[in-house]
């Protein structure tokens, strides 16, 4: 299994558990908000810079959010993130 199906996997269970136990159902998305403000805004061909001055954060902040969307899907780089975010209309192709 891919280091990246492992995480989103393990992130999975872990997001189930921790619900289960506070009496939640189950999670409507594995994404933070945040994650998808930035997920949508490199689908739209944004830098990692002009991301962090349009939502207030540092360019580390936005590769952080960056790197957690990429594990959490198992997905592998920015091609595969705009395709994902196509793909759930997140953005207009």
């Amino acid at each position: 299994m891919s280091p990246f199906y492992a995480g989103a996997v393990s992130a999975l269970i872990r997001e189930f558990l921790h619900r289960t136990q506070r009496g939640d159902g189950l999670p409507d998305t594995i994404l933070t908000p945040r994650e998808e403000e930035v997920l949508k805004l490199i689908a739209e061909g944004y830098s990692a810079r002009e991301i962090a001055k349009t939502l207030g954060i540092s360019a580390k902040t936005v590769d952080q959010h960056r790197t957690n969307t990429l594990q959490k899907l198992g997905l592998r780089d920015r091609l595969a993130l705009t395709r994902y975010a196509i793909r759930i209309c997140r953005i207009e192709p």
